[in-house]
């Protein structure tokens, strides 16, 4: 499975639709950490297909989620769980620790 691009449009349906833990990455296309981060992402979708939902948000086509989660720097990390921010963390992150995210925000009641 491969990470979801979500819109504004499409970002609160998204989250408030599963009781899986979200990773969403918000990036832009022309973030050099961004890419880096990228390949990484994926893999974590992959081998957390049906334990979390991993999405992107381009920060440049959904401004209003940024401001909204106050991203000052990409690329970002948020793990949500129902619908709420869990776990942030900022810059480029091995996949061992993005899967710790998730497993702490999952963890949450």
């Amino acid at each position: 499975m491969k990470a979801i691009a979500l819109t504004s449009e499409t970002f609160d349906s998204t989250l408030a639709g599963t009781t899986l833990p979200v990773l969403v990455d918000f990036h832009a296309e022309w973030c050099g950490p961004c890419k880096m981060l990228g390949p990484i992402v994926e893999q974590v979708a992959e081998a957390k297909a049906g334990e979390a939902l991993v999405v992107k948000v381009d920060i440049d086509e959904a401004r209003d989620i940024a401001t909204r989660y106050k991203i000052t720097s990409i690329p970002t990390l948020i793990v949500f769980k129902d619908s709420e921010p869990v776990v942030v963390t900022r810059g480029v992150q091995t996949k061992a620790a993005i899967e710790a995210m998730i497993a702490q925000a999952a963890a949450k009641a």
